[in-house]
């Protein structure tokens, strides 16, 4: 027979024998669109005991292999169904369970044509593979190396990782940029693919660019806001894990999805759900740790007014004290030559000259004793005056604090201030006078 004949033969054979359809298990190692149309090439892998799939490079060869294709009508249908159920497209590598007929043409040859394809069956194949690398990553002990890490307090250098026409990173920068507060953040971008099969490779590339400059950034923010949901699958591999579980500045991810977390999100020091909610993230952090500082600035300027008025007060209180002791002391000695001078009435004149030795005497020691108590008097003035310079406000201005004062009080709350008032703000040196614009 001929060559048509003999295939004829076997199609009439496969339609007789095999007059069903048949729900089979297979791996995509191919898939392409043409015209409305699907095209596969579906693999098997050896299959180890527990069900895992053996694909070392020592087992890289399939065991069975075949085409499918799955017509336009069936496929705009499917297509949709599989992406919204799973969060993904259908791509290379992906384990799926397809409901397909046998067909054989005598020129194509055979290929499987497939009816329906089950999404909850690769749902969990992709559950399986992202325990897996969870497994992997605490088997390694760096699935909480991000987690360990300390944010810094003044968060203000971002990396970026996005693609430069996202509208989620226009979104980011602008958020950052007009935030209430009027806080300033340096943003750099590190361009990378966010979607399809070049992710990870795109991400780490990115990452080891950041990597060679992590001296001059706080923290890494990964953003993809805007992209298709069904493109998340490239955030779920071992190796983009480990390179951002090991990076040595927090990483956060605010890749715009509110389904399950995909393992980048676990891994990382911080998931956010969008891009704008990491800006909100970074401003709302620095606005506490501004909080922090603004209350810190009071506390110190009360304690120091609060000393300063207090030294003051003993000042004034010695001031009143000591011009009053030599006065004193000559008030007594005054009563003493009075009584002195009635006994001298009744003595002799030989006597006299003794006394007039012991008055100068006694004028003498009380000079020295005056002369002695104003000495120590004045060492404590000194000694109080050098305190008193310890806790002048200018030394905390010369270390690079300032005061911003609105008609001559302290501001602690921009709230306190309108549009138009005239606030200073007092330098080390000099003192600088602005304008709030609200």
């Amino acid at each position: 027979m001929t060559l048509y004949e003999a295939n004829a033969l076997v199609r009439e054979t496969i339609e007789l024998s095999l007059d069903g359809q048949y729900w089979v298990e297979a791996e995509l190692s191919e898939i392409r669109e043409s015209r409305g149309h699907c095209y596969m090439e579906l693999v098997q892998f050896e299959q180890d005991k527990d069900g895992s799939t053996q694909r070392s490079y020592q087992r890289s060869t399939p065991i069975a292999r075949a085409s499918a294709k799955c017509w336009a009508s069936a496929w705009a249908m499917l297509r949709p169904h599989f992406e919204r159920v799973t969060g993904q497209r259908l791509h290379a590598g992906l384990k799926v369970l397809l409901q397909v007929f046998p067909q054989f043409h005598e020129a194509y040859g055979f290929s499987w044509i497939v009816t329906d394809i089950n999404p909850e069956f690769t749902m969990g194949d992709m559950m399986r593979k992202r325990q897996e690398i969870i497994r992997q990553l605490q088997k390694e002990g760096v699935f909480d190396l991000q987690k360990e890490l300390t944010f810094p307090m003044f968060a203000q250098r971002i990396a970026v990782i996005s693609s430069a026409t996202a509208a989620g990173y226009g979104d980011f920068c602008h958020q950052l940029r007009e935030n209430e507060y009027g806080f300033v953040f340096r943003t750099e971008l590190f361009a990378a693919v966010m979607q399809g099969e070049q992710i990870e490779e795109s991400l780490i590339a990115a990452l080891n660019r950041i990597n060679e400059h992590a001296n001059d950034f706080d923290c890494v923010v990964i953003i993809r806001g805007g992209g298709a949901t069904a493109d998340l699958s490239g955030f779920d591999t071992l190796a983009l894990a480990e390179n951002v579980a090991n990076f040595p500045l927090p990483v956060i991810t605010g890749i715009g999805h509110e389904r399950d977390e995909c393992v980048l999100d676990m891994i990382s020091h911080l998931r956010v759900k969008t891009p704008t909610a990491a800006a909100a993230f970074l401003i709302e952090h620095l606005k506490e740790v501004n909080d922090r500082l603004e209350e810190a600035e009071t506390t110190i300027y009360n304690k120091v007014s609060n000393r300063i008025r207090f030294e003051r007060l003993k000042i004034e209180r010695l001031a009143g004290i000591i011009p009053r002791l030599p006065r004193q002391r000559l008030e007594d000695a005054r009563h003493g030559l009075l009584l002195s001078e009635g006994r001298l009435r009744t003595i002799a004149e030989g006597m006299l000259k003794d006394s007039q030795y012991r008055l100068l005497m006694a004028g003498n020691r009380l000079k020295t004793a005056t002369e002695h108590l104003m000495e120590k008097k004045v060492f404590l003035l000194e000694h109080l005056r050098v305190q008193l310079e310890a806790h002048d406000p200018q030394l905390l201005l010369k270390r690079g604090y300032s005061i911003t004062l609105h008609k001559g009080k302290a501001v602690r709350d921009p709230n306190q201030l309108q549009g138009g008032d005239e606030i200073e703000t007092r330098l080390h040196k000099g003192m600088i006078v602005s304008v709030v614009k609200k």
